[in-house]
C-alpha cells in the first residue's frame, strides 16, 4: 500500500484533501483519467471533476477507487469528512446528504421545523433532544448539523430557497434567548445573495404541502430529485413524474407566501415581540 498521511477529523479543508489524495494516488499508479474510466466503468470526466474538487462523487465510485488503489476504506473516510461526515446521521439520510453536498440549487418547504441548513446550535440541541438524543451522541449530532450550514457559504455555494410555514417561526423554544438568536440568524441568512426566504402566513389556510417537508435538489447535470420527510422516515424521489407533481404543489405554496421583503419584516416584528 502506498505511503500516505494519517486521516484525522481535524482537517480544515477536507474537500481539498480528498481531491489531493485522488491526484496523488492516480499519479503513483500511472493511470490516465481515460484509463481509470475504462478500468472502473465510469466516465473518465467524473474522475477529473473529483480531482479538481468540482464534485465529490458518490460512495460507490469512491469504494471502487479504494479497491483499485489498494487503500481499503481510506478514500471513503476522506470522502465522508469532505461531505460533512454523513455517518453521524441516520442511514436513510446518507444518500440525501451526498446529493445535498453536490446540488447546484435547493428549494425547500418547512411545515413545522426549520431546515437543518438554517438551524442554530441552540435550536438543533432542543430539537434533537426532543427526539431522544442525549450526551455525547447529542453533541455529535448538533455539531454535524450546524456544520452543514457551511454549504451555503463560499464561492460555490448553491442557491437556497426556503419557504417556511409561519408555525415554524412561532413554535417557541424553552429558552427565549435561544429563540431570539435563531430569529436573528434567519434574518442574517435572508440577506445572503444566494438565500431566498419566504413565509406562508397562518391565514393562507390549507394547501398541498401542509404535512410534508420537502427539499428539491437540482444537480449539475440538470436532474432534479426530491426528498420528502416526516417525523418517522424520509424518502428520496427521483422518478420524474413524481418530482414534477411535487413541484406543482410547491409552486402553489410559493404563490401563497409573503414576498422575501415582507417575510423579512415579519421576522423582525417577531424579534421585537
Amino acid at each position: 500500500m502506498p505511503h500516505r498521511r494519517v486521516v484525522t477529523g481535524r482537517s480544515q479543508q477536507p474537500r481539498q484533501r480528498f481531491a489531493e489524495e485522488l491526484r496523488t494516488l492516480r499519479g503513483r499508479q500511472g493511470d490516465s483519467l481515460r484509463r481509470l474510466g475504462e478500468v472502473l466503468g465510469w466516465d473518465w470526466s467524473l474522475f477529473g471533476k473529483m480531482e479538481s474538487g468540482e464534485t465529490l462523487g458518490g460512495p460507490e465510485v469512491v469504494e471502487a477507487l479504494d479497491q483499485h488503489y489498494g487503500t481499503p476504506g481510506f478514500l471513503l473516510t476522506l470522502w465522508e469528512l469532505a461531505i460533512g461526515d454523513p455517518t453521524q446521521f441516520k442511514e436513510q439520510y446518507r444518500r440525501y446528504m451526498t446529493l445535498e453536498a453536490e446540488a447546484v440549487s435547493l428549494w425547500h418547504y418547512a411545515p413545522g421545523v426549520l431546515p437543518g441548513l438554517l438551524q442554530t446550535a441552540g435550536y438543533a440541541t432542543e430539537l434533537l433532544a426532543s427526539g431522544g438524543a442525549e450526551g455525547e451522541d447529542l453533541a455529535r449530532q448538533v455539531e454535524a448539523r450546524t456544520r452543514r450550514a457551511e454549504l451555503l457559504n463560499g464561492k460555490r455555494a448553491p442557491h437556497f430557497r426556503t419557504i417556511l410555514s409561519e408555525t415554524v417561526l412561532r413554535t417557541r423554544l424553552q429558552d427565549a434567548t435561544e429563540q431570539r438568536m435563531q430569529l436573528e440568524h434567519l434574518s442574517r441568512a435572508a440577506e445572503q445573495s444566494n438565500v431566498t426566504l419566504q413565509v406562508v402566513p397562518e391565514e393562507a389556510g390549507l394547501h398541498g404541502l401542509r404535512n410534508t417537508a420537502v427539499m428539491f435538489l437540482r444537480m449539475g447535470d440538470g436532474e432534479t430529485v426530491a426528498y420528502v420527510e416526516n417525523d418517522h422516515r424520509g424518502e428520496l424521489i427521483s422518478e420524474s413524474a413524481s418530482v414534477e407533481r411535487l413541484q406543482r404543489r410547491y409552486d402553489a405554496v410559493r404563490d401563497l407566501a409573503l414576498s422575501p421583503t415582507e417575510s423579512a419584516k415579519l421576522i423582525v416584528r417577531m424579534m421585537e415581540e
